[in-house]
């Protein structure tokens, strides 16, 4: 990626959407401009976990203002990423559609670790280069995210499912203050967060740092009213707890440096920052200047290099585990890579590569399941890839990848894909196509195959043999001839020529 090249990352949290847009520089990148709104989609789920119609109303029209904001963009500058508000919401799809029309680009729903991940990156990246052990606490809307690590690297990531506007929601509905409802709620997020303490023990970092949120609204106040800047403290903490119980509701609440979009969420902010305090053994908790929102601007850069890039690694990690056969993985792959830049339009070369990357990814993962049972193993290894921990992706590009795996041999009908996604269809060929080539498990004979698709509009995919082939690979031809009737179901076809056996 070049020097000047601007970038942008939308944050869908659970209390504020947010938006950062950034100038890359020498491996590093400087903040041109940074939107925020209060849009509070966590309390804008019902009792059934939807979201209502004037929460989603809400977001849109947020949404809607970012992308008016980032109208011109490249899609491939551009990531937003949704957190805890929509991993839980039911209807999510509902608005997710919605959302990609205002904001006029996709969004990626993470998983708490990924996210987590993504927070130490942002925080790490605006650090200064250290080796020190590090704690990063995030406590968001809905959720709370602990990570242990040193220099770039995120060795421990975790999500609890704790966060300042479910806690404010559940222990101060009306926003009273009182000192009993601070001890339940305290004694609640302790119960919730109460696995962290053998993981994230006191002995495990050296200097805790607290991102964005309620530690950097609780930093603002304690800064303003005259504590050490740039810090929390137990001190500072029991004071603005006495000065909220003294002020009994939140619309009563008067303090130097407290923003009127933390009002409300507040006292559940306050209760669970007291628990992970007390439960993790924190004296001092340093404000970072990084938050999720840059973790997913680098990642951008990594992303562009597949040396770089975390899902790469995420796949190696899972093709070890799962005791994958390399050099057929590797065979399967080189072979659909191929069979695909022969059917995918030319684009920009960055393009390309995104696109035989993850085909790349899904033919190194297409027999993972035959850890679990050789029987259906195509079943096992799409259940492994949807509930897999693997850092980098985001949830739907890890069910995109599973619906690869699930879909390289068997019935077409079974997927619930989308048939008018024309990359993700010729993914699905090439690598159908690589895995009936390489069926023998050695070097399939090519010479003089082609594949061809016709200009767009049309669903064909051609394939042609060299005269005399398939009376020397009989067996291949009748699966290339099984293949054909299979994708007759579809609104895809494939015609072969030169393909019949005798």
């Amino acid at each position: 990626m070049q020097n000047g090249t601007r970038l942008a990352a939308v944050d869908l949290g659970s209390n504020s959407f947010r938006l950062e847009i950034g100038r890359l520089e020498y491996g590093q990148i400087h903040r041109t401009e940074y939107l925020k709104e209060t849009v509070r989609q966590g309390n804008g789920l019902d009792s059934e976990r939807n979201l209502t119609p004037v929460a989603m109303q809400r977001g849109w029209e947020c949404l809607a203002r970012f992308g008016e904001r980032l109208a011109g963009f490249d899609s491939t500058h551009v990531r937003a990423v949704a957190t805890q508000t929509l991993r839980e919401a039911r209807n999510r799809d509902e608005f997710l559609a919605g959302a990609h029309r205002a904001l006029g680009f996709p969004i990626d729903i993470i998983s708490g670790r990924e996210e987590a991940r993504l927070i130490y990156q942002g925080v790490a990246h605006l650090l200064p280069q250290s080796d020190e052990s590090r704690l990063v606490i995030d406590i968001g809307g809905r959720s709370t995210e602990l990570i242990l690590g040193s220099g770039l690297e995120a060795r421990v990531t975790e999500s609890y499912r704790v966060g300042s506007v479910a806690w404010s929601m559940k222990y101060f509905p009306d926003g009273s203050f009182t000192t009993g409802a601070f001890q339940s709620a305290e004694i609640a997020a302790k119960a919730v967060l109460d696995e962290a303490l053998e993981t994230y023990q006191r002995n495990a970092w050296e200097i805790a740092y607290g991102s964005s949120g309620t530690i950097g609204a609780v930093c603002d106040v304690l800064a303003a009213n005259g504590w050490p800047a740039g810090e929390v403290n137990r001190a500072g903490l029991d004071w603005l707890l006495d000065k909220l119980v003294r002020a009994q509701s939140a619309d009563r609440v008067r303090l130097d440096g407290l923003k009127d979009d933390r009002r409300a969420v507040l006292g559940g902010g306050i209760s669970v920052l007291r628990a992970v305090f007390n439960l993790l053994d924190i004296d001092i908790l340093h404000a970072a200047q990084g938050a999720l929102r840059h973790g997913v601007l680098y990642d951008l850069l990594d992303r562009e290099q597949n040396q770089t890039d975390h899902r790469s690694a995420s796949v190696q990690r899972l093709a070890r585990k799962f005791e994958v056969d390399i050099k057929h993985a590797t065979r399967v792959s080189r072979v659909a890579n191929q069979l695909f830049a022969q059917i995918q339009p030319k684009t920009t070369s960055t393009e390309i590569s995104r696109y035989q990357r993850k085909l790349d990814w899904a033919a190194w993962l297409h027999e993972i399941g035959t850890h679990v049972s050789h029987s259906d193993y195509h079943k096992h290894g799409a259940y492994i890839l949807e509930h897999a921990d693997a850092p980098g992706f985001a949830l739907p590009e890890l069910h995109r990848l599973s619906l690869l795996v699930l879909g390289h041999r068997g019935k077409l009908r079974k997927l619930e894909v989308d048939f008018d996604d024309d990359v993700f269809v010729k993914q699905l060929f090439a690598l159908r196509l690589a895995v009936i080539f390489c069926h023998a498990r050695r070097e399939p004979d090519l010479a003089g195959i082609s594949l061809q698709h016709q200009p767009a509009g049309m669903r064909d995919i051609h394939l042609t043999c060299r005269p005399g082939w398939s009376d020397n690979f009989p067996q291949s031809a009748h699966l290339l001839r099984q293949e054909a009737l299979a994708w007759q179901k579809t609104s895809w076809s494939l015609v072969l020529s030169g393909c019949n056996s005798g």
